[in-house]
């Protein structure tokens, strides 16, 4: 009772506080972008490019975000050419957990049937281990349809039948081909020149061009203000024959050198991550990252997945590594354009909230547009589509905040003072109640609200300082709280600007 009373008296001081530091940030933020000058990938028109005529919208990517968003507005009657680079299937480490908040935004577009027939996994929520005690988190589904929970699978089978969907539609054509740079004429975008299948330079012409081609996109610069950080890599295999401890439940393991999550993506197979930091990364091709994973890992993962991760080191070709880029959301308003999805904003994959970011823009941006049936003036549909950038705050920072501090902090336990703020955080969990679903409400991307989360961030800090200075504030305690108390300020400023 004692450490929920500290909770509450503190949340009312950690709401006003939250709200000044969000706004001090914002300010911050606003500033330093304005003095960065703008790097341009717009072009003229090119001569030696043949125009494939006109068509209501250009979509740049089919990934989760391209692909759902060319069925939307494909409903919505929109005529929508989409030029992706590969149409086969993609072969990725990353977008295998949809969290159900993206699961109510993948109904909202009516295209939940794209999570059937790909083996699907049911998630519930997470356990989390550390030193031989875990902590069941649970996501607060209660008052939805059974059928809402989150959903882990292979990549390349749900972005397919995402494809497949909008391809379906009559009036949505997909190409492959890579797109080069946008075609601006008088300082709006009007289309885009692209190189198709057959190596043969094209140019399309559209009143508005998404831009979506995810992490690695050529074409941001001229569209935001891009600053990408990597503070880690994910190291990916897949184990076999093996089960979790808990049906429906992920597992997370706050080790020291690296945090380890498993997570089931078929019937049949279970996905271990492990994330390094950038400066430490070992070499794959020469052995070095199986014998990192062998030594310093393994030793780490449940007994029960032990004999499997061993396996699955050993195996031919089974260990990927890819970035965890970091990317806020930073738009430069271009009339005829817009960039959504990864290639606009992203956040560390610690969480999994990216597909459920990418799908709420799209739901945003296709209740934007729908009331729209004439966009040939590009200037007034840009200052129209800027409220997008408001309008997506609520999901993409609250899932984007939460996922960077927790990579800090699951990150960091050869750190003593944020071992302590680690220890806070899973004492705040096992408060349960509020407390516990609070935190996973907004994991899981149902309460997208930055607010509470301030709130909780300050009341964990505060709820740690409280906890080390019970029962009796010595000296030590006192120093040891000031500690942990700046360092969780530090953590939450430095993923909030």
């Amino acid at each position: 009772m004692a450490e929920q009373y500290i909770v509450v008296v503190a949340g009312v001081i950690a709401s006003l506080l939250g709200f000044v530091f969000l706004y001090y940030n914002s300010l911050v933020r606003f500033w330093g972008l304005t003095k960065l000058k703008r790097r341009s990938a717009l072009e003229l028109p090119k001569e030696n490019s043949e125009a494939v005529g006109t068509t209501d919208i250009i979509i740049v990517g089919a990934g989760v975000a391209g692909a759902a968003l060319a069925y939307s507005l494909g409903k919505d009657g929109r005529q929508v050419l989409v030029i992706e680079r590969n149409l086969n299937a993609p072969n990725r480490i990353a977008g295998e957990s949809l969290l159900p908040g993206g699961y109510l935004k993948l109904i909202e577009l009516g295209l939940q049937d794209c999570v059937d027939e790909i083996d699907a996994q049911r998630i519930l929520g997470y356990i989390l281990y550390k030193d031989g005690k875990n902590i069941l988190v649970s996501f607060p589904l209660e008052k939805f349809q059974p059928h809402v929970a989150g959903r882990n699978f292979h990549n390349d089978h749900f972005v397919q039948k995402l494809r497949k969907k909008a391809a379906s539609l009559h009036n949505v054509n997909l190409e492959q081909g890579t797109a080069t740079s946008l075609l601006e004429e008088n300082g709006i975008v009007k289309g885009v020149h692209y190189k198709n299948k057959s190596g043969q330079m094209l140019t399309a012409y559209a009143p508005l061009t998404i831009v979506c081609d995810g992490c690695f996109s050529n074409l941001r610069r001229s569209l935001c203000y891009p600053k990408v950080d990597t503070p880690s890599y994910t190291v990916g295999v897949i184990l076999t024959n093996c089960k979790l401890p808990n049906e429906n439940y992920g597992a997370l393991i706050l080790a020291d050198p690296s945090p380890i999550l498993f997570y089931p993506i078929s019937s049949t197979e279970i996905r271990c991550l492990v994330n390094i930091p950038s400066e430490i990364v070992p070499s794959v091709s020469n052995g070095e990252m199986a014998h990192f994973l062998k030594t310093l890992v393994a030793p780490k993962v449940l007994p029960e997945l032990y004999n499997s991760f061993i396996f699955a080191i050993e195996k031919k070709d089974n260990i990927r590594t890819m970035p965890n880029k970091i990317m806020a959301a930073a738009p430069h308003p271009t009339p005829g354009a817009i960039l959504i999805g990864d290639a606009f904003n992203m956040r560390h994959g610690i969480t999994g909230g990216g597909m459920t970011v990418a799908l709420s823009d799209v739901v945003i941006l296709r209740d934007l547009l729908r009331p729209l049936h004439d966009l040939s003036d590009a200037s007034a549909i840009c200052k129209y589509l800027e409220s997008f950038y408001t309008l997506r705050k609520p999901m993409s920072s609250t899932i984007n905040i939460l996922a960077n501090v927790l990579q800090k902090v699951f990150s960091a336990s050869s750190n003593p003072a944020m071992e302590n703020l680690q220890q806070t955080f899973l004492g705040y969990l096992r408060l349960g109640g509020v407390f516990s679903y609070g935190i996973s409400a907004m994991f899981s991307g149902l309460c997208p609200r930055p607010l509470s989360l301030a709130f909780h961030f300050f009341s964990i800090a505060i709820y740690g300082v409280g906890r080390l200075l019970l029962p009796f504030p010595s000296p030590k305690r006192l120093w040891d709280g000031d500690k942990l108390l700046w360092v969780s300020i530090f953590v939450e400023t430095m993923v909030s600007m």
